[in-house]
C-alpha cells in the first residue's frame, strides 16, 4: 500500500493528485506529483483547470469509474469490456422489449415463407441454418465478434498515433515530466489504457445504435455472423412499419425475404464473406493518422478526460490519410457491397412481386433509408473511413436485372461461383455491354468445348480415319506414295514394311 505525502491537518487531498493515484498507482503517482511540483506546476491549479469536482464524494465516484475503466482493458487496442457494456446500454436506450413467443413464431413463419418465395427466383437453395427472432441486446451479442475483427486494426493505429502525439507534446514540458511521458514512463501505459477505453466507448456506442436500427444480421451488407442464421429484430421491424401505408405483416414479409436472400447468398458463395471482411481488414491495417492534425486538435484536450477524448474522436480529430492501395481496396469493397445488395434487391423484388401489393413502395423507402444512412453509419465512417452502404446500388441492381432478362437466372447466379467472374466497377457503368460481353465469352467457351469434343470423337473437320495399309515399300525407297497415303492424316505415324 502506497503512502500519501504528509498534509497539513484538515487539508483535503487535491483532486488531481487523487486522480493520478487512481490511474497510475501509488509510487508512480508520487513520482509524477514530485516532478510536477519540482517544475513549478501546481496540482491544485491543474485540478481546477481540468474541472474536477470539489466535492470529495463526487471525486471518489469519478475516480472509481476511472479505475474500472482502465482496469478492464487487458492491454488490447480496444477495451472490449467497455465496448460491450456501452453497446448493451445504447441498444437498451428507448427500450428493448423481450421477444415474446408469439413474436418469435411470427418471425420464423415469415422467414419460412420467404424461403418458399425465393425458391422460384434463384438457383441458390435455402441456407439451411437457424431462423430466429432477436432482441436488440441479442443483436449486439451475436454481431460484436465481427465488429471486433473489423475495428481492432484501426484501433491499433489510432492508439499508437495518440501515444506519439502525447510524447511530442511532452517535449515542451520540464525534464522531470518529459521522462514520465517517455516509452518507459508511467504515463505511457496509462495513455494506452485510456486510448483503448476511449475507442471501446466509441465502438460500443456505434454498435448499440446500429442495434436499434438494423432489421437483422445482414442489414449493413456485411455478414455479421459466421453461421447460416437468418434473423429479424421484431422491435426494429415494428418501428419501421409504424406510419407506413403497408401493414406490419407485409413489412415483416418484405424484410424477411431480403434477410433470407442474404443468408442464401453468403451460405452458397463460400468466398464472399472472407472477401468482404478481408477487404475491410486490409484497408484498416494500412491506416495512417495525420499526426499534425491530431497534435493541433489535442492541445486543448484534457488527456485524463474520456468524455473529451470521445468527443474529439467523434469530431474527426483522428484524421485518416488514405493511400492509393487503400483507395483501391475501398473501391473493391464498395463494388462488392453494391453487387451483394443489387442481387438481393433483384431476387427479393421478383420474389415478393406477386404477393405484396406495397412491395415497390417498400423498396423505394428502404433505398432512401440506405442512401441517407444513420448516426451509427456516420460514426463508423469517421472511425474507419468506411461507409456501410453501397454507393452504386442502382447500377448493380440494373446489371443483375439485365443478366436475368437476357441470360436467365441460372447464368445470373452462376457468376457467384468465382470472384474472377464478378463485374468490375467499370462494368457497372454499362450493364448492357457487360451482358453482351459475357454472352460472347460463353459462346466462345461453347465453341472450344465443341472442338475438343470433336477431336476426342475423331470427327473434327468431318474427315474419315486414314487407311494405313498401303505404304511405300522398302524396294522403291519410299519415293512413291499411294493415293490413299495422300489422303492420310499427316500427323499420324506411318507403318513401315
Amino acid at each position: 500500500m502506497s503512502q500519501e505525502p504528509a498534509r497539513n491537518e484538515g487539508e483535503e487531498p487535491d483532486g488531481w493528485e487523487e486522480l493520478l493515484r487512481s490511474m497510475m498507482g501509488g509510487p508512480a503517482a508520487e513520482e509524477a506529483i514530485r516532478a510536477m511540483r519540482a517544475s513549478g506546476i501546481d496540482p491544485a491549479a491543474m485540478s481546477q483547470a481540468a474541472g474536477l469536482p470539489n466535492d470529495r464524494n463526487q471525486l471518489m465516484l469519478m475516480i472509481s469509474q476511472m479505475q474500472q475503466l482502465l482496469a478492464s482493458g487487458g492491454g488490447a487496442p480496444v477495451n472490449w469490456q467497455v465496448a460491450h457494456d456501452l453497446a448493451r446500454q445504447s441498444a437498451h436506450a428507448g427500450g428493448d422489449p423481450t421477444v415474446t413467443a408469439a413474436e418469435a413464431d411470427r418471425i420464423r413463419q415469415a422467414l419460412s415463407v420467404a424461403d418458399l418465395w425465393l425458391d422460384a427466383v434463384t438457383d441458390l437453395g435455402p441456407a439451411g441454418g437457424h431462423q430466429e427472432a432477436w432482441s436488440r441486446a441479442e443483436w449486439v451479442e451475436r454481431t460484436l465478434p465481427t465488429w471486433k475483427h473489423l475495428s481492432e486494426p484501426v484501433a491499433t493505429s489510432v492508439s499508437e498515433a495518440l501515444a506519439d502525439v502525447m510524447r511530442s507534446q511532452a517535449e515542451h514540458l520540464p525534464p522531470e515530466l518529459r521522462t514520465m511521458m517517455s516509452g518507459t514512463g508511467p504515463m505511457e501505459g496509462m495513455l494506452k489504457q485510456l486510448g483503448s477505453a476511449v475507442f471501446g466507448m466509441q465502438v460500443g456506442q456505434a454498435v448499440g445504435t446500429l442495434a436499434r436500427e438494423a432489421f437483422g444480421p445482414s442489414d449493413t451488407g456485411l455478414p455479421l455472423v459466421e453461421d447460416r442464421t437468418a434473423a429479424l429484430v421484431p422491435a426494429n421491424v415494428a418501428e419501421f412499419a409504424d406510419g407506413l401505408d403497408a401493414d406490419e405483416e407485409e413489412v415483416r414479409l418484405f424484410l424477411a425475404v431480403r434477410e433470407v436472400a442474404h443468408a442464401r447468398l453468403f451460405a452458397h458463395v463460400p468466398w464472399l464473406r472472407a472477401h468482404l471482411l478481408g477487404t475491410v481488414e486490409a484497408y484498416a491495417r494500412e491506416i495512417t493518422i495525420d499526426l499534425e492534425a491530431m497534435e493541433e486538435a489535442v492541445r486543448g484536450i484534457d488527456p485524463t478526460s474520456p468524455d473529451e477524448l470521445r468527443e474529439a474522436l467523434s469530431g474527426g480529430v483522428f484524421a485518416l490519410e488514405r493511400s492509393p492501395a487503400q483507395d483501391a481496396a475501398l473501391l473493391r469493397l464498395e463494388t462488392a457491397l453494391a453487387l451483394v445488395e443489387g442481387w438481393v434487391q433483384e431476387v427479393s423484388g421478383k420474389a415478393v412481386a406477386a404477393h405484396l401489393p406495397q412491395a415497390g413502395a417498400l423498396q423505394e423507402m428502404l433505398s432512401r433509408r440506405r442512401a441517407t444512412g444513420g448516426p451509427a453509419e456516420q460514426t463508423f465512417a469517421s472511425l474507419v473511413g468506411l461507409e456501410l452502404r453501397p454507393r452504386r446500388l442502382r447500377e448493380a441492381a440494373a446489371l443483375w436485372a439485365a443478366l436475368d432478362r437476357e441470360r436467365g437466372q441460372t447464368e445470373r447466379d452462376d457468376l457467384w461461383s468465382h470472384p474472377d467472374l464478378m463485374p468490375t466497377a467499370e462494368e457497372l457503368d454499362d450493364p448492357s455491354g457487360f451482358v453482351a460481353g459475357r454472352a460472347q465469352a460463353r459462346a466462345a467457351e461453347e465453341d472450344v468445348d465443341a472442338a475438343l469434343s470433336a477431336m476426342l470423337d475423331g470427327t473434327l473437320g468431318g474427315g474419315q480415319e486414314a487407311d494405313t495399309d498401303t505404304t511405300p515399300s522398302e524396294e522403291d525407297g519410299g519415293d512413291r506414295q499411294s493415293d490413299a497415303d495422300d489422303d492420310a492424316d499427316p500427323g499420324r505415324p506411318q507403318d513401315r514394311g
